[in-house]
């Protein structure tokens, strides 16, 4: 933890206002982006300067308002940047560049945010207790057939609360409940640890069934301990009311006192170019939003789905409505 800290006093110190710079905050971690911003600064000349901010990114920038050094901010999640918006400390960008190469479902309609990666929300099923075909949708999480054998990290997570609008959006509020309290009820344990828990515990044998994010794959795989829990479950990708797989995204946004716009749109505009979009969905075993852009051969491998094209900011309008629900059925209880 102190490293941490230590890492983003440093980087701070480093932002200026300079005409030559561009200020970033992000919520990802450097080793993520830092070959991203070198291509950047190598094909522009422009230094990107980064804080990373595990934690606090929109309060920071509440607190310093008009003073702040930052231009762009990199972070994950559409609540955090429909929270950005929500708060007025991001700008429209008006580019046909970024606009050509992100789809309007992963884009703010008045151009505040923009997608950069997408991740899936999907099932990893035991490959020793889990048939093939046995669960393909989300709907089916609350189905008796599942009783005790499904894990999961907290029910108010951003994850899952992004998960439970979607459905809400689909079904409306008394489907959600009884899907709620039905899902609730098919738990092999009370939520707990993250998304990469809930494979362990398949691993273990505690529950057949988890929901964790795609991403998640590919760091246990890079993990010599973590090896073979990834390797004790299959990749479902559950369709929501047959639309398609849950998704969401990471993204981007321009600060509303940005020091540096120049800079900041031609960076903007870079991370949604092709090299860009294949370094930075590879780094964190994500999908480019850019069309042509392939993903890596290791997130290809998992296998094609179809993505929900529910817009976002439709989903992200219902998630305190979904944590609501979720608190009325005491999912974490």
């Amino acid at each position: 933890m102190k490293h941490i800290v230590f890492a983003t006093l440093m980087s701070a110190a480093a932002v200026t206002a300079s005409a030559q710079d561009v200020n970033i905050y992000s919520s990802r971690q450097p080793e993520l982006i830092d070959p991203i911003l070198a291509a950047f600064t190598a094909e522009t000349g422009i230094t990107a300067n980064v804080v990373f901010l595990k934690s606090g990114m929109l309060e920071r920038l509440r607190a310093e308002g008009r003073r702040s050094p930052a231009d762009v901010i990199l972070t994950t999640d559409i609540a955090n940047l429909d929270a950005m918006v929500q708060a007025e400390l991001t700008q429209p960008v008006q580019s046909d560049v970024i606009n050509a190469n992100i789809p309007a479902s992963y884009r703010d309609a008045g151009n505040q945010w923009f997608g950069l990666t997408s991740r899936a929300r999907i099932i990893y099923a035991s490959n020793e207790r889990v048939a093939d075909g046995e669960i393909t949708s989300y709907e089916q999480l609350a189905a008796p057939e599942w009783a005790g054998r499904i894990c999961v990290r907290s029910g108010t997570h951003d994850y899952n609360i992004a998960l439970t609008a979607a459905y809400l959006l689909q079904h409306g509020e008394a489907e959600t409940i009884a899907w709620l309290e039905a899902y609730k009820a098919n738990l092999a344990r009370a939520p707990q640890g993250n998304d990469r828990a809930q494979v362990k515990a398949i691993w273990a044998g505690e529950c057949d069934i988890a929901i964790g994010n795609t991403y998640y794959m590919g760091k246990m795989l890079a993990d010599p301990e973590q090896i073979p829990w990834a390797s004790s479950v299959d990749l479902i990708f559950p369709s929501l009311n047959e639309n398609g797989t849950h998704i969401n995204l990471s993204g981007m946004a321009m600060t509303a006192s940005a020091p540096n716009p120049e800079n900041a749109q031609l960076l903007m505009e870079f991370l949604t170019e092709g090299i860009a979009q294949s370094l930075y969905a590879e780094a964190n075993f994500e999908y480019p939003l850019k069309a042509d852009v392939a993903p890596s051969e290791l997130v290809a491998s998992w296998g094609a789905f179809t993505a929900d094209p529910t817009p976002l900011t439709d989903i992200a309008k219902l998630r305190g409505a979904a944590l609501r629900l979720v608190e009325r059925v005491d999912f974490d209880g």
